[in-house]
């Protein structure tokens, strides 16, 4: 995508459009394809002028709803009981697979990661204790 303003043999092959001539002869004059001169009628009428800025594409709509975040914000501020959910401590797959049976919802270990980041949770692990030195030093 580009972000520089549109050069002028683009808006003379839209001008020429509008003027009459075939979409050919405006892809000749803007020394691009007929499907690009295509693109650009199509942003131009639905979005006029506007339409023609280059804007970052909006992407797959996110797996986690807001109210899937909620629940598991919910789920690891309580921490897991390990007569109930087999676990000490929350690991990914974990959570992956209580959004599967609670939400239906599928979701890949990074991508949860991601999530769970974006959401300010930090990934937490337990440092390993230095062996005690003489005379109970650390």
């Amino acid at each position: 995508m580009c972000s520089e303003p549109m050069r002028t043999e683009h808006a003379l092959a839209l001008a020429s459009i509008y003027e009459g001539a075939r979409r050919t002869e405006a892809a000749a004059i803007g020394g691009v394809t007929l499907q690009i001169v295509r693109d650009w009628v199509l942003k131009f009428n639905a979005h006029d002028p506007a339409g023609l800025i280059d804007r970052k594409a909006p992407g797959p709509e996110p797996k986690l709803k807001s109210e899937h975040r909620v629940a598991l914000a919910g789920l690891i501020e309580a921490g897991p009981t390990p007569a109930i959910h087999g676990v000490v401590r929350w690991r990914l797959i974990d959570l992956c697979q209580w959004l599967w049976e609670e939400c239906r919802v599928s979701i890949a270990k990074p991508t949860l990661s991601r999530e769970l980041h974006a959401m300010g949770y930090r990934k937490l692990s337990a440092r390993p204790r230095a062996r005690a030195r003489a005379g109970g030093e650390f």
